[in-house]
């Protein structure tokens, strides 16, 4: 089961789109750089370690061939 790539950051409403810079924790509540670093990496609606969530490839030709 892929991530679910969500597009606002829940906490000021920046658009993310999937090559945007976001940062997620083990739940995937999805931040944008600035109130991440604001927060300190922690998520707050669980308390989770904020990390960098993975960008998707710029074309079909360089996604993964086993999704």
């Amino acid at each position: 089961m892929g991530l679910a790539m969500k597009t606002d950051c829940q906490i000021c409403g920046h658009t993310l789109d999937a090559r945007s810079e976001a940062y997620i924790c083990i739940h995937e509540c999805t931040f944008c750089k600035t109130c991440t670093e604001e927060r300190k990496h922690v998520c707050p609606n669980c308390s989770g370690e904020l990390v960098r969530r993975p960008r998707a490839p710029l074309t079909a030709a360089a996604a993964c061939p086993l999704g």
